[in-house]
């Protein structure tokens, strides 16, 4: 396997394990561009194999150091963003009602890529709980409950148990990798065995 493409799969099974295995609908991941002077390319190879399981590549932004890459599942995300108090938070935000998710997806694009400051809204789309998000967005990260994965304004309990199931996720697929096993192969066998 070249460099490259090994360095890949092992940022994204350590960034972005629980969207790989299923059990969040999207991850963020940023990438030297120093190391991936090719990600265009690298991106649309692994997309074309990744897409048939349920995983597609989304470059959010970059600039003249990084690259920042959304790996999400569709249908999870169309989940995520589907209840109506967060489809009115977005809209608040200024994202179209009833827009689809490219349009929202490109418009997440714009606003991290132009916009004054990080969305945090992003929580949304990572499938951070209604209550984290809005305690994010209030409170700018100050005065959190816990933080792991996110910063936990609301139910602990639950963060808890996506924290450990995120944990284990990751464990899985790197330790996958580091014996040998390609990040494709993992991916596909782990399918199988939830099938």
């Amino acid at each position: 396997m070249h460099p490259q493409s090994a360095a890949f799969e092992r940022a994204l099974a350590f960034h972005c394990a629980p969207a790989l295995s299923g059990a969040a609908p999207a991850n963020l991941v940023s990438l030297a561009r120093s190391e991936y002077p090719d990600l265009p390319a690298l991106l649309a190879r692994y997309g074309r194999r990744l897409e048939p399981l349920g995983i597609r590549l989304f470059p959010l932004c970059q600039c003249d150091r990084r690259w920042l890459l959304l790996v999400f599942r569709p249908a999870l995300l169309r989940q995520a963003l589907a209840p109506v108090q967060v489809r009115a938070c977005l809209l608040r935000c200024g994202y179209p009602a009833g827009g689809t998710l490219a349009e929202q997806l490109e418009l997440l694009r714009g606003r991290v890529s132009h916009g004054a400051g990080f969305p945090h809204e992003i929580g949304f789309f990572l499938g951070y709980p209604l209550a984290d998000v809005l305690g994010f967005l209030a409170l700018g990260g100050e005065c959190c409950r816990m933080s792991g994965y996110w910063k936990v304004y609301g139910d602990v309990a639950y963060a808890r148990g996506c924290f450990a199931r995120f944990d284990r996720c990751r464990d899985r697929l790197c330790r996958g990798l580091a014996d040998g096993t390609p990040l494709l192969e993992l991916l596909q066998t782990q399918r199988a065995q939830a099938a």
